[in-house]
């Protein structure tokens, strides 16, 4: 398994905080186009207890690296997908944090999805899907020029195969949730709550719990710096973050050398996904809730 993918674009925020202004907002996110919420999408989970794909799981899209799948979304199909960084894709360099000019693999590259990986292994494989979605060829091929939404609209969709939905759960392991979508942004000191599985780790998934705060909302809304015990590391890359209350906060993109050394820049979910709905192909894209309740407590 390669980590070196994440940690490419983990470590391309050193050479980009020099130059652009990771700076900090002590107040929520300003009123902006909001994801649509979630449709009565029929799809027959598996329990939670025994899902093997679930937000959480291992991504590996074709030998990038590998990352960590945020949240489960549908469409008005009843088709269903797992979020990743759409720099999970990338094929560029280390200093390639600007989605509208970063170089990444197309559409239709399989994406698998495993348990267990480490530095050593791969781990065991319980899924595929095809990558369908990635904010950043979309945006090139729109010619979007926002320097903000190219900073940090960093989230990509793969679509689960047919023969694997089944084994899918849309629950956050440990925390429960998300109970919907955060729209409102973050002020400094709100709590977070994540869930990484970076093979760093060895695949060992009672480290993957974390628990933190919010250091406010940046970049016209679209980032939250965050600190969390224990910082994001290459491999958690996409994984996904809630609120306080449970909700979908956002998607694991960058960590921080400066100013705010081992802070991880999070992206705002209800602006990517609101990208997603509004200049992707996916019919009736919507977040899905999770089964289980959400409970706070570490």
């Amino acid at each position: 398994m390669h980590v070196s993918h994440t940690k490419r674009r983990l470590a391309g925020l050193a050479a980009a905080a020099a130059s652009t202004a990771l700076g900090v907002s002590m107040i929520a996110a300003p009123t902006a186009a909001e994801a649509k919420p979630a449709r009565n999408v029929t799809v027959a989970w598996a329990p939670a207890a025994t899902a093997a794909i679930t937000p959480g799981v291992q991504t590996n899209t074709a030998g990038s690296g590998q990352c960590t799948a945020n949240f489960v979304f549908t469409d008005g199909a009843g088709n269903v997908y797992l979020g990743q960084a759409a720099h999970c894709a990338s094929t560029g360099e280390a200093t390639d944090t600007d989605g509208c000019l970063a170089d990444s693999l197309p559409l239709g590259t399989r994406v698998t999805f495993n348990r267990g990986g480490s530095l050593l292994s791969s781990g065991t494989q319980v899924g595929a899907g095809t990558l369908v979605y990635s904010s950043w060829l979309t945006m090139q091929a729109r010619g979007e020029s926002n320097a903000d939404t190219c900073a940090y609209n960093d989230f990509a969709l793969v679509k689960v195969d047919a023969a694997d939905v089944s084994k899918v759960n849309p629950s956050i392991p440990f925390w429960g949730g998300p109970t919907g979508i955060n729209s409102t942004g973050t002020a400094a000191g709100d709590d977070v709550f994540s869930y990484g599985n970076s093979g760093i780790r060895f695949g060992i998934e009672e480290l993957s719990p974390k628990q933190g705060i919010s250091l406010g909302t940046t970049g016209s809304g679209w980032t939250h710096p965050v600190y969390t015990v224990s910082p994001g590391v290459p491999g958690d890359s996409g994984s996904a973050f809630l609120d306080g209350t449970g909700r979908a906060l956002g998607t694991l993109s960058t960590l921080a050398i400066a100013p705010l050394p081992a802070s991880n820049g999070v992206g705002d979910l209800s602006r990517e996904l609101a990208y997603a709905q509004a200049h992707g192909t996916i019919a009736g894209l919507a977040l899905a809730n999770g089964t289980e309740p959400f409970s706070p407590i570490l």
